[in-house]
């Protein structure tokens, strides 16, 4: 029997095993990924963001103690701002200044995106206060 054999004891480890750079290469790729769902948002109208939501809450304990650490924490802080005020300008286009405010987070959301987006393409942390910001 060989050890790649589905009887083999111990078992292969699942996932395979991979170094530290093959973890830290995929786990920038699956954060461009997510920064490019975002920016989708734009064009799709909001499917893409709830994938994109989805993935950074499943791959979150992934990327504790790497620098897409603050990135996911951006990406989720983005989502949720968006989303309240989004629903905020909802209730408001009844007055008439939703639609306003529905600009004004698409381009505060598009400001995050591309942000956080260069930041990634450059290597450089991005800061992710507490800050409603």
């Amino acid at each position: 029997m060989d050890d790649q054999s589905p009887h083999s004891f111990p078992p292969p480890a699942y996932p395979p095993q991979m170094n530290e750079a093959e973890r830290l290469n995929r786990l920038r790729t699956v954060t461009h990924v997510l920064y490019g769902l975002y920016a989708l948002f734009f064009i799709t109208g909001g499917l893409t963001v709830l994938v994109a939501i989805i993935v950074n809450y499943v791959k979150r304990a992934d990327v504790v103690g790497t620098p897409y650490e603050a990135h996911f924490e951006w990406q989720i802080r983005t989502f949720w701002r968006c989303l309240i005020g989004g629903l905020i300008g909802g209730v408001l286009v009844i007055v008439g200044v939703g639609l306003l405010i529905w600009g004004v987070v698409g381009v505060w959301m598009l400001y995050r995106v591309i942000k956080g987006w260069l930041y990634l393409f450059d290597n450089k942390p991005i800061l992710a206060p507490r800050a409603w910001f």
